[in-house]
């Protein structure tokens, strides 16, 4: 199944454990993006003015670079003419793109963002950015990168940015939510089905790319919850772990009880998130899959879903009845 954003986690994992190999700080700031500039609303019209600072690693993985998809109103335009926001499927997606993805985050640079740096919590192309850093810090292509650090080590036999022609039938078909709230086979292309087996195979997206499968996914998530390793093999420090599911980000996100971590949103508050204990992280991807871990329980949920738009309440019950299942032992 398309994940989305399940390779934002992998990215953020990867990112992570980057400076235990002496190559760059999570709170250094990667030099192409050293000059940005911010777009504001004024009487005028848009108003672009210099960043009040330089945009760290850890504002993107936190995602308070002030950084969107480029889709507002404000700067549309703008990212359109640069075959961003707009122009890119639902503002996210590259994979038909015919190009490194470093190539396309350098147009991104020279395009205003929509708030200033660590001032709030914008969701966007944060993570492409961290996956071409990942990429020149490692002297590896990001889908290297994650093979030889994260899914040859975890055993994740089927999590690919692009799946391989002799697993395409493996891949499901895209539905769509219609008018009248049935789901329908989403169109071909950039906002249906993709490029994910017949495309140029050239731009591995952070923060938009991986398909996997319910069972790799778990896998990795398994990792997570057991501190940065999954029986003898380690990904990632515990130190590293608590980072990343703890919230960094303290009011920004914007939603009462709930931060975010180095990656994955976190369960500050009981009842923020149904009935998630607090300490549970997650997070989705906008063709519908969603995935929690909740230490507390021991519990890791992954739930698969392929449909894009999707107005289906289904997730959300999916994580409701696995609660309402648990008894005290």
């Amino acid at each position: 199944m398309r994940f989305r954003h399940a390779a934002a986690l992998a990215a953020a994992v990867q990112l992570a454990g980057i400076p235990s190999d002496g190559h760059t700080q999570a709170s250094g700031a990667p030099s192409s993006f050293a000059r940005t500039t911010v777009a504001t609303r004024a009487d005028s019209g848009r108003v672009i003015k210099p960043a009040s600072r330089q945009i760290t690693i850890r504002d993107l993985l936190t995602h308070t670079a002030g950084i969107s998809y480029g889709t507002d109103e404000l700067v549309a335009p703008l990212y359109a003419a640069k075959g961003l926001g707009p122009a890119a499927g639902f503002g996210w997606y590259t994979a038909d793109k015919d190009e490194p993805v470093c190539t396309t985050m350098e147009r991104l640079a020279t395009l205003p963002f929509v708030a200033q740096p660590g001032e709030a919590w914008v969701y966007g192309y944060s993570i492409d950015i961290l996956g071409c850093v990942a990429e020149r810090a490692s002297g590896m292509a990001l889908d290297e990168l994650i093979r030889r650090r994260i899914t040859v080590p975890l055993g994740l036999e089927d999590t690919y940015f692009f799946i391989p022609i002799e697993k395409r039938d493996r891949l499901v078909a895209v539905y769509a939510s219609d008018s009248s709230n049935h789901a329908v086979r989403a169109p071909d292309g950039a906002t249906g089905q993709g490029h994910y087996v017949d495309g140029p195979r050239r731009n591995f997206s952070g923060g938009a790319g991986l398909v996997s499968t319910a069972r790799d996914y778990a896998r990795f998530l398994q990792m997570v919850l057991g501190g940065g390793a999954l029986g003898a093999t380690r990904v990632l420090s515990p130190h590293t772990v608590r980072l990343m599911t703890t919230n960094q980000v303290g009011m920004r996100f914007g939603m009462t009880g709930l931060g975010f971590g180095l990656g994955f949103e976190t369960v500050d508050t009981y009842g923020a998130d149904d009935l998630s204990s607090v300490g549970t992280f997650g997070w989705g991807g906008a063709y519908g899959s969603q995935y929690k871990v909740d230490p507390r329980e021991r519990l890791v949920m992954v739930f698969m879903l392929n449909q894009l738009p999707n107005s289906s309440d289904v997730p959300t019950k999916f994580f409701t009845l696995v609660y309402q299942a648990l008894v005290e032992q």
